[in-house]
């Protein structure tokens, strides 16, 4: 059953004329399903972060449909849209987007806190979650005092702490080292795996891509094609870059 459907999503950026406006997103469909773990791919400039905030509802489209779990987001008042989010959407970012002034563990906390969540269920979930990522152990240090990695596995583990119905990622991997990319790419397998969320990242780096289930490959605002991984993580990281070479996908996108 799918999570997210998105039906010819345009997303237009005006200039001062007609003439200077920009079409970043020519028309998507797209569907998500339940429990997938889905990567968006292509060249730099393709719209592929566009596309991100455009489902997720951080950026408005200009047309065109999206529903998240049967509703339409698109046409929620901003209000309605920021409540949404905060209770149905997990989010991760490039530049993890912690407070500084909280701990780790308040950091993980605050969406529970937000909705005046019970405080031993607050405590119970994020010990839980924390430990899951095998950052229970820091929990009361403060971002700036811990790597990126584990800084990243905080925003994730802040991410699912309200059970969101979906997570987003803008490239979750693209500040970390090889080593912290492994890890924090492990944490959404187990995700992915043992909690059934339904997962959905940007990224330019085909190693991260290699954990999905499936490569959602855009070119010039529009899908130029797609793949499901077969065999094992080698082959399927051998079958996107494939696809990017065949894309004309620059240095950085392979």
């Amino acid at each position: 059953m799918p999570v997210l459907n998105a039906s010819h999503v345009v997303k237009i950026y005006k200039g001062m004329g007609k003439s200077n406006s920009t079409t970043a997103l020519n028309g998507i469909s797209l569907t998500i399903d339940n429990g997938e773990f889905v990567a968006i791919m292509g060249p730099s400039g393709s719209g592929k972060t566009t596309l991100l905030n455009i489902l997720s509802g951080i950026d408005k489209l200009t047309s065109g449909d999206i529903e998240i779990s049967g509703q339409g987001i698109n046409v929620m008042t901003k209000n309605e849209l920021a409540l949404f989010r905060r209770q149905h959407l997990g989010f991760v970012f490039q530049e993890f987007n912690l407070l500084d002034s909280l701990t780790l563990k308040e950091n993980v906390m605050l969406p529970m806190i937000l909705d005046n969540k019970n405080p031993e269920d607050i405590q119970s979930k994020t010990n839980e979650v924390m430990t899951m990522f095998n950052i229970a152990d820091i929990m009361d240090k403060y971002p700036y005092t811990v790597s990126g990695g584990q800084q990243q596995r905080a925003a994730i583990s802040r991410a699912i702490i309200n059970n969101p119905d979906m997570i987003f990622a803008d490239e979750p991997t693209g500040n970390l080292d090889s080593k912290s990319s492994k890890n924090v790419m492990s944490c959404f397998e187990k995700l992915n795996t043992i909690n059934k969320n339904t997962i959905l990242i940007v990224t330019h780096d085909s190693f991260a891509a290699s954990y999905c289930n499936r490569v959602i490959f855009i070119k010039d605002g529009l899908v130029n094609m797609e793949i499901r991984k077969e065999g094992t993580r080698k082959d399927f990281f051998d079958s996107i870059l494939g696809c990017l070479a065949v894309m004309g996908g620059d240095k950085d996108d392979l």
